[in-house]
């Protein structure tokens, strides 16, 4: 490979390396929703030029984590109600459509899997567990959506999910909230199983409403639409 060619390797998969770290550290929870993302200290701390950092970060805002503000600069976005609200009423539309495909084409190796994460996440309630039954929970959902059949799907409830994070996953999971989400996934779990597309879509849909209510209901309700 030319020198040239090695360059031009660099500069493109350089802004795309800088975006996963980034996009880690903003899920992991170092930097938090309103928080204002300093380009200069990213550069440093990642040895690089502010060049493919600013444009990771276009890509960042283009997937919903952060946002520009005019003369101010660029911030981990602060989602409010009402957009986490449209998040989930498109997300229940893909999980939908994620379950109905995946009950057309499972196999029972799946279906030994899906029936094993609940039981896991029975047993990480028992225990009370929050922090194994949420990386359970994000695994279940990943699998059931990566084993649909479709890329676009997954691609693009993925990067749903990623901005709905932005809110920390113990908001979704107060109270009993954990058994009830459990229940659905056996619901889930049981209409696959079955191999039945309509009951799978049916029980996919309701757990995402499901899951937003709970979410919504707690929600502080207020003329500047706070973040949850």
């Amino acid at each position: 490979m030319s020198v040239s060619a090695l360059e031009i390797l660099r500069s493109n998969s350089l802004p795309m390396l800088l975006e996963q770290e980034i996009e880690r550290v903003i899920l992991g929870g170092e930097f938090k929703p309103g928080d204002r993302i300093n380009e200069k200290e990213l550069a440093i701390r990642f040895g690089t030029s502010r060049g493919p950092v600013r444009e990771a970060l276009r890509s960042l805002e283009s997937a919903g984590l952060v946002e520009q503000i005019p003369n101010r600069g660029v911030f981990v976005r602060r989602l409010t109600a009402s957009q986490a609200s449209d998040v989930y009423d498109v997300r229940a539309a893909l999980f939908g459509l994620a379950g109905k495909l995946l009950a057309t084409r499972v196999s029972d190796a799946q279906i030994a899997q899906l029936k094993t994460f609940v039981s896991d996440m029975d047993a990480a309630i028992a225990q009370d567990d929050f922090d194994g039954y949420v990386r359970l929970n994000f695994a279940f959902h990943e699998f059931i959506v990566a084993n649909a059949g479709n890329k676009v799907l997954a691609a693009q409830y993925l990067g749903l999910i990623k901005q709905l994070r932005l809110y920390r996953a113990r908001n979704l999971m107060l109270g009993d909230a954990m058994h009830a989400s459990n229940a659905e996934h056996h619901t889930m779990v049981d209409a696959i199983a079955a191999r039945d597309p309509a009951a799978a879509f049916a029980a996919h849909v309701r757990h995402v409403e499901e899951a937003k209510n709970r979410l919504m209901s707690r929600a502080p309700i207020s003329p500047e639409q706070q973040e949850i």
